[in-house]
C-alpha cells in the first residue's frame, strides 16, 4: 500500500502512475487536433460576442434615434459640425479670430518688398536714395 501511495504522489518509479492511470504517453497529432479545435471554438465564441454588440448597439442606436426624433435634438456629430461652421462665420471679421497656420508676412516675397516700401516712407530722403541704390 506504501509502494501506490508513493507512486501516486510522485515518489515511486515512472512505471507505477501510468499504471494507475496517471499521465499517459500524448500524442502530438491529438494534441495538435485538439489546439486547433480550442483555438477555432474561440474564434467562434469572438465572432458571436461581435455580432451579439453589434446587434446590441444597433438596437440601442434606434432608441437614442427615437429620443432625439421625439424631444428635436441633434446628434453629436451634426450639432459639433454647426457649432463649428457657425464660430467660423462669426469670427470672420473679429479681433479674436483663430489664427492662421501661416501667419502674413512669413515666406512671402511680395510682401516683403511691401514692408520695404513702409519702412522706406518713414525714412528721410538721403537715406532712401542710398538704400535704393
Amino acid at each position: 500500500m506504501n509502494f501506490l501511495l508513493k507512486a501516486a504522489m510522485g515518489g515511486g518509479p515512472p512505471d507505477v502512475g501510468k499504471m494507475m492511470g496517471g499521465d499517459e504517453d500524448k500524442d502530438p497529432e491529438a494534441e495538435k487536433e485538439k489546439e486547433e479545435q480550442r483555438q477555432e471554438a474561440l474564434r467562434q465564441q469572438e465572432e458571436e460576442r461581435k455580432a451579439k454588440h453589434t446587434k446590441m448597439e444597433a438596437e440601442r442606436e434606434v432608441i437614442r434615434q427615437g429620443i432625439r426624433d421625439k424631444y428635436g435634438i441633434k446628434k453629436r456629430e451634426e450639432a459639433e459640425a454647426e457649432a463649428q461652421a457657425a464660430m467660423e462665420q462669426a469670427s470672420e471679421g473679429s479681433l479674436t479670430r483663430p489664427k492662421k497656420a501661416v501667419p502674413s508676412g512669413c515666406g512671402d516675397e511680395d510682401e516683403e518688398e511691401n514692408i520695404m516700401d513702409t519702412v522706406m516712407k518713414y525714412l528721410p530722403g538721403p537715406l532712401q536714395d542710398m538704400l535704393k541704390k
